[in-house]
């Protein structure tokens, strides 16, 4: 075995294999013959050590919850220690060539070159823009100490990339600002979208109990912090049940965050505890199921300095369902779902409930968004040529090179996670009726009809 083929990889934010991008990533490299081993914070229940797939997570208890600005400096500091720690046992165990570091925060630069001294190279995959982050949770600094905390982010970022052999951006508009903002060569800053593996991402035919009788369903998927803007979609459901009468709604929301108790708050508070269903962390099956069921995604991140630069892996998940969203208008956004959702004035919240009332009220064009959706997520976002370019960072970093490859590697493994989600159950997607039918009904396959009076048959091709 190739031992100069060694990548550790470092996660503070979100435990593996629970951050989709990073298990991708985790897999890409192993189908390759790379060593692959991960420091990241446990998630509930979770050992201290694993091996998943061929990966080894190294797992740290995660710091008490962070509550204003010394809070998040104890919490960064606990994480930066326990992973340095982790990172000499990683080195004995298993041994590693290059750090990839997944922000935020950006302050394991400072780790990676330390290990620099044992010539270990340092990949930083750029998941946020830390100071757009800043400004948008509290506002362009004024004071003295707000612009010192953010003169501090800009350091530690131009830090991360100067540290940096190469770097790794999620979307265009990141890696235009490691261009002009940080003083990265455009060689060694790669794009690598967050797209869905569409061969595991795809619509089952779900448990029935999902809807649990209800007319329609609403889902969101993601993270509940103060920057996601989870509470326009109370105010909207608000809107919708109270307002304009809207009966068999139901509206799922499907994550966690610093948010999620203020939310649930909320909820009772605007009379919706039988509207709205909250289910915490899920793991791939409960969101197989819930988007599959489901008959409008929700993107309810505004406008802000950080989202409208940022790629919202909701967007494309939804996508790949072919579950048609409505999403306030982020450049980003825009970019990921072009033609196939609908996108409304950031904030204003009428115009979102009109484009959801439109979409639950109109079948026809709930299906035509839907299998547009999943073709474009399919043929220019899924994974495959993004782990290609993902690869190909590490492959040119160490000198090795791709004799031998077929045009489909690298692809992730159905692994069993995914294979709960594939199989007997899934929607035929080269039947275009069929898929049509299931976008419109969301329920087994057999014999309907359009609203339009258009019949569906499961076994025969559209013209």
């Amino acid at each position: 075995m190739d031992t100069r083929r060694r990548v550790l990889i470092i996660v503070q934010n979100l435990p593996v294999p629970l951050d989709r991008r990073v298990w991708l990533e985790c897999q890409a490299l192993t189908s390759q013959g790379y060593v692959v081993s991960v420091i990241c914070p446990k998630g509930p229940g979770d050992p201290g050590f694993d091996v998943v797939d061929g990966v080894a997570l190294y797992k740290y208890r995660p710091a008490p919850e962070a509550v204003g600005f010394v809070g998040y400096v104890r919490e960064f500091v606990w994480a930066w220690l326990r992973t340095a720690v982790l990172s000499i046992k990683v080195r004995r165990q298993r041994g590693f060539d290059v750090i990839q570091a997944c922000n935020p925060p950006d302050t394991y630069w400072l780790l990676a070159w330390l290990w620099r001294v044992r010539s270990v190279r340092f990949v930083f995959d750029h998941h946020d823009l830390n100071p757009e982050l800043y400004v948008s949770r509290f506002g362009e600094p004024h004071s003295l100490p707000q612009r010192m905390q953010y003169r501090g982010l800009l350091w530690l970022e131009r830090m991360t990339m100067r540290v940096a052999d190469r770097v790794i951006s999620t979307n265009s508009s990141y890696k235009r600002i490691a261009e002009t903002r940080d003083g990265c060569a455009p060689d060694t800053v790669t794009v690598v979208r967050s797209g869905p593996d569409t061969r595991v991402m795809r619509p089952i035919y779900p448990d029935p109990a999902i809807r649990a009788g209800h007319d329609h369903l609403l889902v969101y998927l993601g993270i509940m912090g103060p920057q996601d803007g989870v509470e326009a979609i109370l105010d909207v459901t608000d809107e919708l049940v109270h307002h304009r009468g809207r009966d068999g709604l139901q509206v799922v929301l499907m994550g966690f965050g610093d948010c999620l108790e203020a939310l649930r708050a909320r909820t009772t508070e605007l009379e919706l505890d039988d509207v709205v269903h909250f289910t915490g962390r899920v793991g791939p099956t409960s969101i197989a199921q819930y988007l599959s069921a489901a008959d409008v995604g929700l993107g309810p991140d505004q406008k802000t300095p950080l989202n409208d630069l940022s790629t919202m892996n909701k967007t494309m998940e939804y996508m790949a369902y072919a579950l048609p969203s409505v999403s306030f208008d982020l450049v980003e956004t825009r970019r990921s779902e072009g033609d196939t959702g609908i996108l409304v004035p950031s904030g204003d919240l009428e115009a979102f409930a009109d484009a959801v009332e439109r979409l639950l009220d109109n079948p026809p064009l709930r299906a035509r968004l839907g299998v547009a959706a999943r073709r474009r997520v399919a043929r220019e976002l899924d994974w495959r040529p993004q782990a290609q370019a993902y690869v190909g960072v590490y492959d040119e970093l160490l000198n090795h090179g791709d004799a031998g490859r077929g045009h489909d590697w690298p692809f992730a493994r159905a692994t069993d996670n995914a294979t709960e989600t594939t199989g007997a159950g899934c929607v035929d997607l080269d039947d275009e009726n069929e898929l049509r039918r299931f976008i419109i009904e969301r329920t087994t396959r057999r014999q309907s009809t359009d609203t339009d009076g258009t019949k569906f048959h499961s076994t025969t091709r559209p013209e």
